[in-house]
């Protein structure tokens, strides 16, 4: 499992004006079901995305088809890990 700390890089106009295309391509990997959980940091300096995918290369390439990443508006930290405690209820209901 992975988790990408994105940073950003420009101006939160520049952030803004890309948004609704960084949000059709989570979409597309919720999809294909490569992400499980994402959103802005408090404050909103970037955004982190905790995924699933079978190696850090694969984690790169999808993050090389992410506007903010073709744009230059974000750094990405990528944070991988092994799960070994977790809820066995969905996210969802933890976030209630």
């Amino acid at each position: 499992m992975f988790i990408a700390i994105l940073t950003y890089r420009k101006h939160l106009e520049e952030v803004d004006r890309l948004l609704q295309a960084h949000r059709d391509y989570l979409a597309r990997h919720y999809a294909a079901g490569d992400f499980i959980a994402s959103g802005p940091q408090t404050p909103r300096i970037g955004g982190v995305i905790m995924m699933k995918a079978e190696s850090r290369e694969a984690v790169e390439d999808i993050i090389a088809e992410d506007p903010f990443h073709i744009n230059g508006i974000a750094d990405y930290r990528i944070v991988e890990f092994t799960p070994t405690m977790f809820v066995e209820s969905s996210l969802s209901d933890i976030l209630k």
